[in-house]
């Protein structure tokens, strides 16, 4: 990773508006940060480039589609060698229901966030990951009953 180039006050502003509003108009993001669109967009270009934006994508309410239930679940693994923490990652990139995985120091060494249709489905999911042996020794599951903050980390002054 190339190291991360110098922000000013203007890059910040830009990260700031882009993270609230993705798809604002080169036009609305000027005004936003008080900078003509040219040298904007010329900005939110190469902060793209230095690869500090990574993306846009919409936030899509998903409970207005279908059912679903959000578990967030705790995971400690039997061994803590290299080659098992790289054995469980790379079984949770198949696995569309793992939104999120953190891997954590401390007592816990991973906290997923899944999104599943029901508790059952939850369970079924846990219990094919028991059977694959990604060496899990112990699990515990939390069930997201309402979102009450979900936004995106405050980028420093």
């Amino acid at each position: 990773m190339s190291p991360s180039p110098k922000l000013d006050g203007y890059d910040r502003a830009i990260l700031r508006q882009l993270q609230r509003h993705g798809r604002m108009t080169k036009v609305a993001l000027a005004e936003a940060v008080n900078l003509s669109p040219t040298p904007a967009h010329d900005r939110m270009k190469k902060l793209e480039r230095a690869g500090l934006i990574t993306g846009y994508r919409a936030q899509v309410d998903l409970r207005r589609i279908a059912p679903m239930t959000e578990v967030m679940v705790e995971v400690t693994l039997a061994n803590h060698r290299a080659a098992d923490f790289r054995r469980f990652e790379a079984a949770l990139e198949d696995r569309p229901e793992v939104c999120t995985c953190w891997a954590l120091g401390g007592g816990v060494d991973y906290i997923l966030r899944l999104v599943v249709a029901d508790v059952d489905a939850y369970q079924r999911l846990m219990d094919e990951m028991l059977d694959s042996d990604l060496g899990i020794e112990r699990y515990f599951g939390y069930v997201v009953t309402k979102p009450v903050i979900d936004r995106p980390a405050r980028i420093p002054d």
